[in-house]
């Protein structure tokens, strides 16, 4: 049997014969038909898989090239609204340039990520775009054997696999929790997501503290919630602060933008005041916060910007234009409304 030749960095299949101790035929049955190998060859060779880190050419019988005009993007989730224009800044610069977009979500596990990742490799992607900025070891050790260009794009990072795209979520709930301070509220509490495995959630949660540290106001623990994504749990959270055994804050900060809207309505239903009985603020400028009554103080982020130069990015490191890491800050900003 013969194989497309390997790139820079590559595993051939017979370097998983070599540490299965079987054949690069048999191999290759395990892979494409285990139904004719046994039990024993099976797990062998899915071990030597896993152990020489190696990923099956799924095109090699079908392309003469050894890459496709595919990128692969993986987003924590396809049903958040917020990532649709950075899907579609790629979408759109990659269509004008004759490469096409494949899409799947990790569901905020980097497990899930780490799964994506292998099967777009053995779909010989041309390049990928990750929104994630926190990585399994083997997800790394994957894309480092590629060989391929990496833009990711969900907050910038100090050490990128290959480029970054983005805003700093760190700085940008810095500078949210600083605004609310100088407004004169000085309780003010911070919902995230959960941080574990996301960059993005711990990036926030840190901003959040350093700027209570250089305003010398209070860092009560007990106001400082992770909460899975949704309206309900905006709502859970909001009525927790207001009414739990801690002095209630005058301000919450709620670092992602449907938590921060089901606060909103939460309010509305029950009757309490905003910004009297409290102050809200978000971290995403999505359509229903400008809508809601009184609209929510917000921070608007180059999501399509970020799109559009993740793509160009890419395309220029395939083209040869660009070499070695790079790093692209698009910045936000701070959008008041009545909120607060």
């Amino acid at each position: 049997m013969t194989e497309t030749s390997p790139g820079p960095g590559d595993v051939r299949m017979r370097d998983v014969a070599r540490a299965a101790g079987v054949s690069t035929m048999s191999v290759s049955r395990a892979l494409k038909a285990p139904q004719t190998v046994s039990r024993e060859v099976r797990e062998r060779v899915a071990a030597a898989v896993l152990s020489v880190g190696y990923v099956p050419n799924r095109l090699a019988g079908s392309l003469s090239s050894r890459r496709s005009d595919v990128v692969g993007l993986v987003l924590p989730s396809i049903e958040n609204s917020i990532f649709a224009a950075t899907v579609k800044g790629i979408s759109d610069v990659l269509r004008r340039n004759g490469r096409h977009l494949m899409i799947t979500d990790s569901g905020y596990g980097p497990q899930a990520e780490e799964a994506a990742i292998r099967a777009f490799l053995e779909q010989r992607v041309a390049g990928l775009i990750l929104h994630d900025t926190l990585h399994t070891p083997e997800a790394v050790r994957m894309i480092r054997r590629a060989g391929i260009p990496v833009v990711e794009n969900g907050t910038l990072t100090a050490e990128p696999l290959d480029m970054v795209v983005s805003y700093s979520n760190r700085e940008a709930a810095r500078a949210m929790t600083r605004h609310l301070a100088r407004l004169g509220y000085r309780r003010i509490a911070l919902v995230t997501l959960p941080a574990a495995g996301n960059a993005r959630s711990r990036d926030r949660q840190d901003g959040f503290r350093a700027a209570l540290e250089e305003l010398d106001l209070p860092a009560d623990p007990r106001l400082i919630l992770e909460r899975p994504p949704g309206l309900a749990s905006g709502a859970e959270a909001l009525v927790r602060l207001l009414e739990g055994e801690a002095m209630p804050p005058d301000a919450i900060f709620f670092a992602g933008d449907v938590l921060a809207a089901g606060a909103a309505l939460e309010c509305a239903r029950r009757g309490w005041a905003v910004p009297g009985r409290v102050a809200l603020a978000a971290f995403d400028n999505i359509d229903l916060l400008a809508q809601l009554n009184p609209p929510v103080t917000t921070l608007r982020l180059p999501r399509q910007e970020i799109g559009v130069r993740s793509a160009e990015m890419l395309l220029e490191r395939l083209a040869g234009q660009q070499s070695g890491p790079a790093m692209v800050d698009l910045r936000f900003e701070i959008l008041h409304r009545a909120s607060t």
